[in-house]
């Protein structure tokens, strides 16, 4: 079968797969104070399909992942909102104005609160658009949204390298595409060395597995490097006895997600529980905390997690959560 052809830096079904698979990750590592005031325990659905009928005709430039989200705030009403996510992978002229569209008719659509959100993954370090308005005669229509500028991390690969949050190896990974566009050989050193961390950083192994997949996707290598760059994990594997990734996964990771994830993916599914308690956990403790996930695992009573979260949130000390879990 012939193998899926891409351009060079195809970045948008990475992101799209990251936005699903660690929305609360995400939130927590871009826009923390969101990520705060969201009731995790009640999960998020994607919206996908109802967002893109809004945007099927529209006009647009070079962008990325476009994602829409319902989520509920923890303030203990009813109250939900809907976060719209938007990727942009180049400077755009009229990108703030198409912010506003997709804002007016998600909000028309739902009769609900919107909050629009971008991630600004071009390479040009002054445009950093957060606003868009018109008016006349003393009338006057804008939006504000908030934009995260991934160039903002390029001088903080190191602190990428330490941060336990997933999100960090996705932006570390993305950062280096750019920084090798043309440089296929560093790109592969790079590469090895953010999948190193992730075997290192006690992530699970099926975090271990989501994140080779989203960065095997992001940094993509000729098929001669692409060939080594399997070899050396391979190497690595043996060399730590770890066994994360099967042949078949290191050699052809990308095509089993886009065929096992095709249909049926998002409409309609409660997420975010689970990776709430991680993100959380690795967010007050750090990675002394990883540990504890196993037995967080063991809740598998949906009202038991949501009782640890609620604990979870107000707990001052490590063992105060161990002694929880014992």
């Amino acid at each position: 079968m012939p193998k899926r052809k891409r351009t060079a830096d195809d970045f948008d079904s990475p992101w799209k797969e990251a936005l699903q698979e660690y929305l609360a990750a995400f939130l927590a590592f871009f826009f923390a104070d969101i990520f705060a005031d969201i009731d995790w325990a009640r999960g998020y659905y994607s919206l996908d399909k109802e967002f893109q009928q809004i945007v099927r005709h529209a006009q647009v430039g070079k962008r990325l992942a476009d994602k829409l989200f319902k989520v509920w705030l923890n303030d203990g009403g009813e109250t939900w909102l809907l976060i719209h996510v938007e990727i942009q992978g180049d400077a755009e002229e009229k990108f703030s104005e198409r912010m506003f569209d997709y804002n007016s008719a998600i909000r028309k659509l739902y009769n609900q609160e919107v909050v629009s959100l971008a991630v600004l993954c071009d390479e040009h370090l002054d445009w950093r658009p957060t606003n868009f308005s018109y008016g006349r005669w003393g009338c006057r229509m804008e939006l504000t949204f908030r934009a995260a500028k991934l160039l903002d991390y390029a001088a903080r690969l190191a602190d990428l390298e330490a941060n336990t949050n997933p999100f960090a190896a996705v932006v570390r990974a993305h950062i280096q595409a750019l920084a090798t566009r043309d440089d296929p050989a560093t790109r592969r050193t790079g590469k090895l060395e953010i999948v190193k961390a992730l075997y290192r950083g006690n992530f699970t192994k099926e975090d271990v597995r989501r994140l080779f997949g989203l960065i095997d996707w992001i940094m993509t290598l000729p098929e001669d490097l692409e060939e080594a760059f399997r070899i050396d994990v391979y190497h690595f594997e043996e060399e730590h006895n770890v066994a994360y990734m099967s042949s078949i996964e290191r050699h052809g990771f990308k095509k089993g997600r886009e065929e096992g994830r095709e249909e049926g993916r998002e409409e309609g599914r409660e997420k975010g529980l689970l990776e709430a308690v991680a993100v959380l956990l690795n967010d007050k403790f750090g990675r002394s905390a990883r540990p504890l996930l196993k037995k967080v695992g063991a809740l598998t009573d949906p009202r038991d997690l949501h009782k640890f979260l609620r604990f979870l949130n107000k707990a001052s000390g490590i063992d105060e959560v161990r002694a929880y879990l014992d």
